[in-house]
């Protein structure tokens, strides 16, 4: 069983992205692994996030690791709160409700609620790194509902359905997230290498 590190603190991520991989690879999490280091999310990107936390454990833990970052991106808010998603309220910390009440009082009198999530996963194998992306296309509710999930997805209805992700079983979500066909992309090339 292939080992690999998920940059991560998340305990929702983490056991999404376990349950996504299966019984082919023992994911590991920072914790795992002795990272209690905060990691830098600097860049202006997705991709450029995703990387730099991959590159972190890989020069300082010496592990093949894979990182994410994900976004938010609303039409009708020029793409906000994209790579800002997760610090989009003003605070400290990742305080969802937060975001979820900015976002919801910014897009009031929008009519466009247009939307998508975005995943960047970035890997490292020795001193090689590719990436995988995945995006989910959807729209912002007015008000929130379900009480599955976590982040924004009480508010993010996914294309094609008319509940929220928070609505939606880990399975159905796994199924059509963001997260899951990054990860998907992801893993076909793990099995492939």
């Amino acid at each position: 069983m292939r080992q690999l590190v998920f940059a991560t603190n998340n305990s929702h991520k983490l056991e999404e992205i376990r349950r996504i991989l299966g019984e082919s690879f023992a994911v590991m999490s920072l914790a795992d692994i002795n990272c209690h280091d905060d990691i830098p999310e600097n860049e202006p990107t997705l991709e450029g996030n995703a990387i730099a936390k991959a590159r972190w454990v890989k020069e300082h833990y010496g592990y093949d690791c894979f990182a994410d970052d994900t976004g938010l991106e609303v039409d009708a808010l020029d793409g906000a709160p994209g790579v800002h998603s997760a610090r989009y309220a003003p605070g400290e910390g990742h305080d969802s409700a937060a975001n979820m009440k900015l976002l919801l009082k910014n897009m009031e009198d929008k009519s466009d609620r247009k939307a998508r999530f975005r995943t960047v996963i970035a890997l490292t194998e020795g001193d090689r790194i590719k990436t995988f992306e995945g995006v989910c296309e959807g729209a912002i509710t007015t008000s929130p509902a379900g009480n599955g999930g976590f982040g924004y997805d009480p508010v993010f209805v996914p294309e094609g359905d008319d509940r929220t992700f928070a609505q939606l079983s880990a399975d159905e979500k796994n199924a059509v997230s963001h997260r899951g066909r990054a990860t998907v992309k992801l893993i076909n090339y793990l099995r492939n290498v």
